[in-house]
């Protein structure tokens, strides 16, 4: 049952898209993908949840966090076999962590936990809170982006993550996450 959760070796430089809801991750996944010329994994629980709200006008429960990661990692595999030099990730398994503890105080499922901090990634893009919020039937925090901001960069700084803040217009922010991405795309290459 583990490997449901487990990353396929790859040799990909993985870049994933972090932050709270509403703050352009889709936006510049798109960007990213289109601009190195690779695929970008969507976020999978949008899908999951969307159907949810729309067959039984319910949220996330503490019971989909398993189900949500172990398609998020599906994706996320299948699309690596697709991807030129770079695979763009729309979300990882420790931003779904990182839900589920604020969600639901503090917890987290033991094997969701586990593989979220065992996948690896080479750089986060940490999505700042300098964009409008805009509201859809999945998003609603809209109050608390602040906290939730300081809550995923805990965690990356907690555990050691290689990250970068992304803050002003989606033309900055493209640039930056560029800039960031060649550097070490040259540096693997060496």
């Amino acid at each position: 049952m583990e490997e449901k959760f487990r990353q396929q070796p790859s040799d990909l430089l993985k870049v994933v898209l972090f932050g709270p809801e509403s703050t352009g991750k889709t936006t510049l996944s798109e960007q990213l993908a289109r601009h190195y010329n690779t695929v970008w994994v969507a976020e999978y629980a949008r899908e999951y949840l969307q159907r949810k709200w729309n067959n039984e006008r319910k949220t996330c429960e503490p019971n989909d966090l398993l189900p949500i990661a172990e398609g998020q990692i599906r994706l996320e595999n299948t699309l690596s076999a697709k991807a030129t030099d770079v695979l763009i990730c729309d979300t990882d398994l420790l931003e779904t962590k990182v839900y589920s503890e604020a969600y639901y105080i503090g917890h987290c499922d033991p094997l969701l936990e586990k593989y979220a901090l065992a996948n690896s990634y080479d750089l986060y893009l940490l999505t700042y809170i300098d964009v409008p919020w805009v509201g859809d039937d999945l998003r609603d925090k809209p109050n608390e982006r602040e906290k939730m901001f300081e809550y995923f960069k805990d965690t990356l700084e907690k555990y050691d993550r290689n990250f970068v803040i992304l803050k002003g217009d989606k033309k900055t922010r493209l640039q930056t996450a560029v800039s960031h991405i060649d550097e070490l795309l040259k540096k693997k290459k060496t």
